[in-house]
């Protein structure tokens, strides 16, 4: 991170103290340098995973910017003292960044999804946003004998922008694995961002994301999360622990 914000400390995990149009404003900023950028949207869940995986833990604190992907980020970092005043997700995130992108000329790069998904996504990104330059895609359904391909295809669009759909923290070790060779100025990681932007998944209506109960409408449709909701408990009790500590 360079001297641009100052950082919450949520079990042991760095996340800056940004709002949306902030974040915007500093990947601009990171393009314009041209050089290689890792950006992670931090959720409850991957928070947790953290605090027991210290080459995770890693990776994330030497990240150059982490945004709280989450109201139990937003929660935690207030609990803590902090001034956190709204979620930075990865697929709102993405969205702000397209919109941008049209307006400056960034080329964006789509990687992650099923296959098709992500060409499904960028013909959509196209669609809402007139003049933004897709200049690739490709699934994240490969095998490590293919990875030089892709970052070889990575390497000849030079995108302005990567988004990694590749699930975290898979795409997390994706990124800080390879952000160097592939010299991308802003690499960012969006989970399922792809599958809502090419209209496979649906997102929870607006209402649902104004209450910050994103998470529950998520649940709801899909029943099979609950064991992935189950962290949330652990990371409540954490936050309270490291509070008191």
């Amino acid at each position: 991170m360079d001297e641009y914000t100052a950082r919450a400390d949520i079990l042991g995990c760095k996340v800056d103290l940004l709002n949306m149009d902030e974040v915007v404003a500093l990947v601009q900023h990171m393009v314009e340098k041209r050089e290689p950028r890792h950006i992670i949207t931090l959720n409850a869940e991957i928070a947790c995973i953290a605090q027991d995986n210290s080459q995770l833990r890693e990776i994330i604190n030497r990240a150059d910017l982490v945004t709280p992907d989450g109201i139990g980020i937003v929660w935690a970092g207030n609990k803590l003292g902090y001034s956190l005043s709204e979620r930075v997700t990865g697929i709102d995130l993405l969205y702000n960044l397209c919109r941008q992108g049209a307006v400056q000329g960034w080329g964006i790069y789509l990687l992650g999804a099923e296959p098709g998904v992500a060409e499904k996504a960028a013909a959509r990104l196209s669609e809402q946003y007139p003049g933004l330059k897709i200049c690739g895609t490709h699934h994240g359904y490969f095998a490590e004998e293919e990875i030089d391909a892709i970052l070889e295809d990575i390497r000849q669009a030079a995108p302005d922008i990567l988004f990694v759909a590749l699930g975290a923290p898979r795409q997390e070790f994706f990124i800080q694995r390879y952000k160097e060779s592939l010299q991308v100025p802003v690499c960012i990681g969006v989970g399922g961002s792809l599958d809502v932007v090419a209209g496979i998944k649906k997102r929870a209506p607006q209402w649902a994301i104004r209450l910050n109960i994103e998470w529950l409408y998520r649940l709801l449709s899909e029943p099979s999360r609950w064991k992935r909701q189950l962290v949330l408990p652990r990371f409540v009790w954490r936050v309270l622990r490291q509070r008191s500590s």
